[in-house]
This record gives C-alpha cells, structure tokens and sequence, in this order.
C-alpha cells in the first residue's frame, strides 16, 4: 500500500505532520487554550466532543471562524470522575452506551462489551449532524479514547465510521502502519487490516501514524523535560504522513476539579508556542500540513 501522503501528491521521503489539539469542548478551560493555538496558527487543527457541556461555546467558535479546521471527536465514553456526559442521540434510545450512572462508560473495554452497533451507528451519525447544525463545516473525523477501533476486545465498529467517512466525505484518523508495528496484539492484526483495507476501498483518506507524548505526567517531570520528549519525538517522524495529538487546556480550578492530568494538560497548551519546538519541525525536515488537505483530496478524487 503506497503511503498516505503519497496520495497527496508528496514523494515518499516527504515527512507531513498534523497537530490536533483532541478534546475541544470539553470544558472552558480547553477551549481557551485550543482556541489560542488555532487562531496563532500554531497547531493545524482541532476536534470537538459534541456530547461535551461546552461544544456549544466551542461550535460558536468554529462557526465564527471557518477558515480553521475543525473534526468531530467521536466520544463514547466519559472517564472523568464528577464532570459526566452521555449521548447526543438521547438516553431513552440508546440504552446500551450507558453505565449504571447513566452516562457514557468510563473505559473502552465496558463501551465494547455493551454497545449495540445500531445505536452506535444512530449516535455517530447524531454528533456529526449535531456539529453541523451548529455551525461548524467539520474537515475530519477521529475517535475520543479510540472507543470504536475495537483495540480493547476486538468488537470494532470501524465500518460505521467509514461508511459515516464517505457520507459526508470527511477523512479519518485511523493510523495505516499501526500493523506493521511489532508490539501490535496479534490477535487484532486480521481485524485492523480489514478495516484499513475498507477505508481504503472506499476512498477514506487515512493517516500513516499516530503518535503522542504519554497521557500523564511522569514522576519527576517538568516542563523543561516534557519539551525535550516532544523534540524527540518529532526528531523521530517516519517519511509518511503523520498525526500528533495533544490535549491542551489552561490549569484552572475548573481543569484541576477535572481532570489529575490538569499540568500536563497545562504544558501541553504551551509546547507548539515554543521557539525550540517550531525550530525542531524546521531542522527535522518535517512540513505542517492540515486535515482539509486530505479532505479536499478525498472528495476530489
């Protein structure tokens, strides 16, 4: 399979990158900071958790701006302890995405198990038409804790989503050479090829990799130390076509009654406005590039 970013019209030594702040609407304090980078131009893109209680100031945003790539974060599950949400399709028709609480499940391996596929084929399509009507023009899809790849137990609903891709004719996140990678679980190698295959077929523009710093912070670090691991890894993008996520938001009292990953959330809103980071990417030989390219190519071609 020719790489991805072959398919954009780049050589094959060419090293692409998106940035994509995740969790945009989540609460007001990842707005302000994803909002920040977007309009400094800092990061490419950004996704909204439509079930979330702030995609609405979020969609006001977006509307507002539309020069600005914005996707849909499929979300299905809310991991948070006190700060909650469920679906956008309504709890009285979709019983099976919900916990005892009633909201989304807090982890991908109950979200599995329990989701009838054609409540999550309603709900899907649900928070992408939410999105619409409120204004924003969504370039992209991808998937909040990667709940509907299947990785958890193997029950995948990846063919919704690609079929909901061509819909609307918006690309995925979904990471081609994830299977090529060693440490990918054996048992799930069959599946995931079938599914990129699928989306292959059906002309969904995907990304080569996928990659991050780690969720949390580690015990001793700083933001010193944090930077040099981002360098690192952007030291260490592969030719292809790459997507680097972060979750940016400002450490407030309502971040920090959140979430326990409110700093490194902090210095994750700080990294792209940082002069080595930008002199990094340039050294590296890596060129920023957005999710309406490969929009714009899918639906062209």
């Amino acid at each position: 399979m020719a790489l991805q970013s072959e398919k954009l019209g780049y050589s094959a030594e060419e090293k692409l990158l998106i940035v994509n702040a995740d969790d945009f609407g989540m609460c007001r304090s990842a707005n302000a900071a994803v909002e920040k980078l977007l309009l400094a131009g800092d990061i490419s893109s950004a996704t909204v958790m439509m079930p979330c209680p702030w995609a609405k100031q979020a969609a006001v945003f977006c509307k507002n701006n539309p020069q600005l790539d914005i996707g849909v974060h499929l979300t299905f599950t809310s991991e948070w302890e006190g700060y909650r949400w469920g679906p956008v399709s309504g709890r009285d028709t979709a019983s099976s995405l919900l916990d005892e609480e009633k909201y989304f499940p807090r982890d991908c391996q109950s979200f599995e198990k329990q989701a009838d596929a054609e409540e999550v084929h309603r709900e899907i399509y649900a928070q992408i038409e939410y999105a619409i009507s409120l204004g924003i023009q969504p370039t992209h899809l991808d998937i909040h804790m990667g709940s509907l790849y299947g990785l958890a137990t193997g029950r995948d609903f990846l063919e919704t989503v690609t079929e909901a891709c061509v819909h609307y004719g918006l690309p995925l996140r979904l990471p081609c050479r994830m299977i090529e990678d060693p440490s990918f679980p054996e048992a799930l190698l069959p599946m995931a090829t079938a599914r990129i295959q699928l989306a292959e077929e059906r002309g969904v523009r995907m990304i080569d990799d996928l990659v991050s710093l780690p969720y949390p912070l580690e015990e001793g670090d700083t933001y010193t130390n944090v930077r040099q691991q981002m360098a690192d890894l952007l030291w260490n993008i592969r030719p292809g076509l790459t997507e680097l996520i972060i979750h940016p938001a400002f450490v407030t009292d309502e971040l920090e009654a959140i979430s326990p990953h409110a700093a490194k959330r902090g210095m994750e809103a700080e990294l792209f406005q940082d002069p080595l980071i930008r002199q990094t990417i340039q050294e590296a030989g890596i060129r920023i590039i957005s999710w309406r390219d490969l929009m714009d190519s899918q639906r062209s071609s």
